[in-house]
């Protein structure tokens, strides 16, 4: 029985493969693309209709890793299944390598999905509560986060798909990688300065801290600089590496403010009149709020005058209102001693003239200078 030409021709080979073959893997890949595609979208509805009716949030980051699933994707692992049951000679090995690396390359971007819905859901919550320091070092995490996802998808190419074993790379780029180290010190320096700021929290955005002589307000934490705004209005810049150096200050954390000032009376203030001055000034002090009297004390003798020693505490850390009560007790003060006729001490020193005219002055007559 002679074979029709049709069959002659799907019996022909073609790349170690009859056409039959050929067509039937075409046709297999063609059929599982779509199966691929009707199934992907048959979840998507599912799934979405059930995100809908729930609160729980992993049904809706299972839409989002649906969404992601490139088809493109699906294609390559279609024609890769179908490739499979073909003779392929040396292009097998290749095909294998390409569908893995195809396989990673959507598992990175399901990984780098999980990441970015994470962080959304977290940072609604803290946007929310208002919650900038949260804000920032979620942040900060899923730039780690989708790093550290990239870094392991490559690693596992390196090591399944082209046979090379990461170790000895490393242990291959390390004299490069030294000078790397050594040219980007700095930036690596500020780059753990920011995790160190993210984690460890000494100051959040929107704190007023000082900075050796610098005061301002924390605007933004970066991975490389945290900028300020200054009392005067400029915008300060400052490497992470240099702040966590540096002594701070983080004025928004106060609870109370300690306040020690003190005032000077003249040496021939009676003694009666000195005793009496550190009860005026508790009376005085007491008589603000919210506030709490540490102490006065006539305190020390000084060159030209007797110090008078004051301690409160203001139980409210806002600057405006120690600045209130302060002026307060100094108007209080400067009251109660123009009533009692006390005198405030000026500088002064009392020099001894020595000189050849005794008449005028008088030999070591005192004389005194304000």
């Amino acid at each position: 029985m002679n074979s029709s030409p049709f069959a002659d021709v799907l019996a022909r080979a073609f790349l170690g493969n009859s056409v039959r073959a050929w067509i039937v893997a075409a046709i297999t890949a063609t059929v599982v693309f779509f199966a691929l595609l009707a199934l992907r979208a048959l979840l998507m509805s599912r799934i979405g209709k059930l995100a809908e009716r729930t609160t729980n949030r992993f049904d809706d980051m299972a839409v989002g890793l649906l969404h992601e699933t490139r088809p493109w994707v699906l294609a390559a692992l279609s024609i890769a299944a179908a490739l499979h049951a073909l003779v392929l000679g040396r292009a097998g090995p290749y095909v294998a390598q390409l569908s893995h690396l195809v396989l990673l390359w959507q598992l990175a971007l399901w990984g780098v999905t999980a990441v970015t819905f994470w962080t959304r859901y977290h940072l609604e919550r803290r946007t929310a509560s208002h919650d900038r320091a949260s804000v920032a070092m979620i942040s900060a995490m899923s730039v780690g986060a989708k790093i550290l996802v990239w870094a392991l998808i490559g690693t596992t190419a390196l090591y399944t798909v082209f046979q090379i074993n990461p170790a000895s790379l490393i242990t291959t780029l390390g004299v490069s990688g030294i000078a790397v180290a050594l040219a980007v010190q700095n930036i690596l320096g500020d780059l753990l300065a920011a995790l160190a700021i993210v984690f460890d929290k000494p100051f959040d955005v929107g704190d007023f801290i000082g900075v050796d002589n610098i005061v301002g307000t924390v605007e933004h934490i970066g991975l490389k600089t945290t900028r300020l705004r200054s009392l005067s209005g400029e915008q300060v810049i400052i490497g992470n590496g240099d702040l966590l150096k540096s002594r701070l200050r983080n004025y928004r954390r106060m609870t109370q403010r300690r306040i020690v000032f003190g005032l000077d009376v003249p040496y021939d203030t009676p003694p009666d009149v000195l005793a009496e001055i550190p009860r005026l000034i508790e009376t005085i002090i007491r008589a603000q709020s919210p506030v709490k009297f540490d102490r006065s004390h006539v305190a020390s003798f000084a060159e030209s005058s007797i110090h008078v020693e004051s301690v409160y505490i203001v139980l409210d850390p806002d600057y405006n209102k120690y600045m209130d009560i302060q002026q307060a007790i100094d108007l209080a003060i400067l009251r109660e001693f123009n009533a009692r006729n006390i005198e405030f001490a000026l500088p002064a020193r009392t020099l001894f003239h020595q000189g050849p005219e005794p008449d005028s002055l008088g030999a070591g007559t005192p004389v005194t200078a304000a």
